[in-house]
């Protein structure tokens, strides 16, 4: 009896409150907010999206690569997880409709034919039928509105993850293609690097013959020869790895994949103008995780709805007969009509525990898409650091290669003229290639900085009636 009072109590306490409110249960939706700073750590400075010049949609062009721009358009097109998330937002687009519907009457119609006895001590006879039904469940709490809300949010996020997927598979591939180029300057690097080492051998061999090094000079210059050797392969191993994820995110098998090898490392072009509106606006992430936000907080109507009766108009019509030839015949005509209220007095607490799911599922989607903002700023924020101090590890390590390379040249000299000895000369040639590799991979990584900047001014373009508004 508590449980019956206590349902009696809200049903009687909520329906003129959801009378009032114009019979919607879903509490009024405002996006989540988030202290933003008005300008970045690293770079930069706050300006609304919509005052910054329009950025190319496909913003791997900046990086003046044709081979980069025929992949990124065929990975757009044929990579299989970016088929998987526009089956998604299908999916999510059929269940918007799938939910819709039940916000309109449902009609039906069918015919049987049987034989039997009708009442007691009737003679066996046959019963024909033909009928039509009508039901029409009236939304008059707007649960079936709340639930088109909810369905059209959760669509609008699958949209987001699809743009999503599409940044994030385009990214990969431009990080995957910069590693290919760089394990390509690094195989070429080692191919000089080993015919420079045998040459060393051949000097040492020659001057252990004529008695001047010694079989330790000898098996020194082996050792290094034979590890740049091995360095040399590994690099190979790295240039034909990255091909095959190309050639996966591509969609096909690795043999139909086949990308020639580059002649020299490509310029890293300079910075796009990203600043913080830009990425709230516009990054397909957190659009989505927005839009998840809406969806749960339009489920909380749902759960609400619940609580109050149902009605539903029903209509039927036909004809029935014993007789086939009198089926359609005015006598045999038979039709109901009326409605039907119901309500659930007693669940054990179901309904209690359905919003409070609902309530707990909107804080969910409100802290993913808090942490979704977060992310994306500290994703910049570490990528336009990389791009800055990761230029001044350029203009540096350069310097040290030169002066890597000078002392290679004095300690060879003085080696030939034995006035040093090979290991003086084997520590400086390993120098030399610490530093050039050093060069190779700052470039990756100072590439691949850029390349990540410039997927963020890739995302979703805002019209007018957007940015006041949610498609």
């Amino acid at each position: 009896m508590k449980a019956i009072s206590s349902v009696s109590f809200k049903f009687f306490t909520l329906v003129p409150l959801a009378l009032i409110a114009g019979c919607s249960l879903t509490p009024s939706y405002q996006p989540p907010t988030l202290a933003a700073p008005a300008a970045y750590k690293e770079d930069g400075a706050w300006i609304p999206a919509a005052t910054l010049p329009p950025q190319p949609e496909k913003w791997w062009t900046a990086f003046a690569d044709p081979v980069l721009n025929d992949l990124a358009e065929r990975v757009t097109v044929d990579n299989q997880n970016i088929k998987l998330a526009e089956a998604q937002y299908r999916a999510a687009r059929a269940t918007v409709d799938s939910v819709r519907a039940g916000l309109y009457p449902t009609l039906g119609a069918g015919t049987s034919a049987s034989r039997g006895i009708t009442a007691t001590g009737a003679p066996v006879t046959n019963l024909y039928a033909l009928t039509a039904q009508a039901n029409w469940e009236l939304d008059l709490w707007g649960q079936v509105r709340s639930g088109v809300e909810a369905a059209a949010g959760k669509a609008q996020a699958s949209e987001g993850a699809l743009g999503a997927a599409r940044l994030s598979t385009q990214a990969l591939l431009a990080q995957t293609y910069f590693q290919m180029r760089a394990a390509e300057a690094q195989e070429r690097l080692l191919t000089r690097t080993v015919a420079a080492y045998e040459r060393f051998l051949e000097l040492t061999q020659n001057r252990f013959g004529a008695g001047v090094a010694s079989p330790l000079d000898v098996a020194q210059a082996q050792t290094q020869l034979l590890s740049a050797r091995t360095q040399q392969a590994d690099a190979r191993l790295q240039r034909s790895q990255a091909e095959h994820t190309i050639a996966t995110l591509l969609g096909k098998p690795p043999a139909e994949i086949s990308i020639a090898p580059a002649d020299k490392l490509a310029t890293v072009p300079t910075l796009p103008p990203l600043l913080p509106s830009t990425t709230l606006e516009t990054r397909w992430d957190i659009y989505s995780s927005e839009r998840s936000v809406a969806a749960a907080n339009a489920q909380i109507g749902v759960a609400r709805s619940a609580y109050f009766p149902v009605l539903t108009l029903g209509a039927n019509g036909g004809y029935r007969s014993t007789e086939l030839s009198n089926l359609l015949s005015v006598p045999s005509r038979i039709w109901s009509l009326g409605p039907t209220l119901a309500l659930t007095l007693f669940d054990g607490g179901a309904r209690s525990a359905a919003v409070e799911q609902a309530l707990a599922g909107y804080d969910q989607a409100v802290a993913i898409y808090r942490q979704t903002v977060l992310a994306a700023f500290q994703e910049v924020e570490d990528n336009l650091a990389a791009a800055r101090w990761l230029n001044d590890e350029s203009v540096s390590q350069n310097a040290a290669l030169e002066a890597a390379r000078k002392a290679r040249q004095i300690a060879e000299n003085q080696y030939r003229a034995g006035t040093a000895s090979s290991l003086n000369v084997i520590t400086a040639q390993a120098s030399e290639l610490a530093a050039e590799e050093a060069i190779i991979t700052i470039w990756n990584r100072q590439i691949n900085a850029v390349a990540q900047l410039y997927k963020n001014v890739g995302g979703r373009k805002i019209s007018a009636e957007q940015s006041t508004d949610h498609p």
